[in-house]
């Protein structure tokens, strides 16, 4: 999800293409490889829109246009790293660390030669960390715990849950599967904003062409008219929408055969959360806006569902994964049922060990686990904030659906390295 507010022309270039999206592995459209260059010059000339006016037909004596100011910096919220003892945080001295060392370690091809991960990285894979005696003095002896601190002071935010979704479906359609489910268009272009102005890093405009512009790219109530590929057909449109929101799932076929489905891209509109729709229609009630809730209103209201889904306007692309060890997270490896978690990218880097400190779903037990930051999430924005990843299937889901807990978070960063810039 796109954070900090835009001025002029950059707000109003954010309001129709910037999007929201679970997961963030990178993916271009074949089109905007093509021409990238002439986007890049589109962009730029959008960027500068605001600050250029036709001169009238006759004007006598026209004053000197000022230059057009760079576009601000992205507004972001400050965070403090601030160092604790190991045997502060909730539960460390009891914590099973040889998964967590695993769930790390599974990180490490994807972590990059100049990181300050790539040391410790180094040092695990060299020592074979096969115990808990080894894994405890890994993480103490090479990391320095942190306590993270939010902008405003809080040291605690949300944690959500997710899971990859199992859908029943077809590669050809029916009258029991008969909700296509997407690829990417080959008309969705995708500009990286960075490329015109480094401040943007993580920013990115999508949309269409029409002509020489670049249009808003289709919502999800006119997604017909993009005619995007079609890699699976499936019976539940809100089974549809659910994969959506988790960002990758599976699909069972009728053959035996299995899809498994990663983020691909998206189509640039904002997302809106269905549950806060339905609530703010009387609906449903607060506590019934869970997936579950959800799943049980659209089975007995089948008249508004379609008006319903349409009312988040943001719309996900898929692509088939080559891969039977797990869903694939924006660091680019397998996720680790109950050890990988997506955070926000401009606070805790990818694939850094992070200690979560929270409670289990609608409950008071302690959920207090060393994790592995291996994905990021289109709702996942801000210093204390972490979505926890369940696993696969029905049992997966039912605990996702209802995770909405407060909790705590320290990053273990490795000694002698400078930390995080927030």
């Amino acid at each position: 999800m796109t954070g900090a507010g835009r001025r002029g022309a950059v707000s109003a270039l954010a309001y129709f293409f910037f999007g929201q999206v679970h997961q963030t592995i990178r993916m271009r459209s074949p089109s905007a490889t093509a021409i990238s260059s002439r986007i890049t010059h589109i962009a730029a000339i959008l960027a500068l829109a605001a600050c250029t006016t036709a001169p009238p037909a006759q004007c006598p004596s026209c004053p000197v246009c000022p230059a057009c100011p760079a576009p601000p910096k992205p507004i972001a919220e400050e965070a403090r790293y601030e160092p604790v003892d190991f045997a502060t945080l909730p539960g460390w001295s009891s914590n099973a660390l040889l998964p967590s060392a695993k769930a790390f370690v599974a990180g490490c091809p994807r972590i990059a030669a100049a990181s300050p991960l790539r040391k410790a990285c180094d040092a695990a894979r060299a020592s074979a960390i096969a115990d808990e005696a080894l894994a405890r003095r890994f993480f103490e002896s090479f990391f320095t715990a942190y306590s993270i601190v939010a902008g405003d002071g809080a040291r605690q935010g949300l944690v959500t849950g997710y899971y990859e979704p199992i859908l029943r479906g077809s590669r050809t359609s029916s009258p029991a599967y008969r909700v296509p489910v997407y690829g990417v268009p080959q008309d969705l272009i995708v500009v990286d904003l960075a490329e015109l102005h480094p401040e943007l890093r993580g920013m990115r405009l999508r949309g269409r062409l029409e002509g020489r512009r670049l249009r808003p790219y289709w919502s999800r109530a006119d997604m017909e008219k993009a005619a995007p590929p079609i890699l699976a057909w499936v019976e539940d449109p809100v089974e549809l929408f659910f994969l959506q929101v988790q960002g990758s799932g599976q699909i069972q076929l009728d053959s035996g055969e299995r899809l498994r489905l990663g983020y691909a891209e998206q189509n640039g509109h904002p997302y809106r959360s269905l549950g806060r729709h339905l609530i703010d229609r009387g609906e449903l009630l607060l506590e019934q806006a869970s997936m579950q809730g959800i799943k049980a209103w659209a089975r007995a209201n089948p008249g508004k569902l379609t008006d319903a889904l349409n009312a988040n306007p943001s719309y996900v692309f898929f692509r088939v994964l080559n891969v039977s060890d797990g869903p694939i997270g924006a660091l680019g490896v397998p996720l680790s049922p109950g050890y990988s978690i997506a955070i926000d990218p401009r606070y805790v880097p990818l694939g850094a060990p992070v200690f979560l400190a929270t409670t289990m779903p609608n409950s008071t037990e302690p959920l207090e686990r060393l994790t592995a930051a291996q994905d990021t999430g289109g709702a996942i924005r801000g210093a204390v904030r972490a979505d926890f990843f369940w696993g696969t299937g029905d049992a997966a889901g039912a605990l996702a659906g209802r995770m909405r807990q407060q909790g705590s978070l320290w990053l273990l960063w490795p000694q002698g390295e400078e930390l995080p810039k927030r």
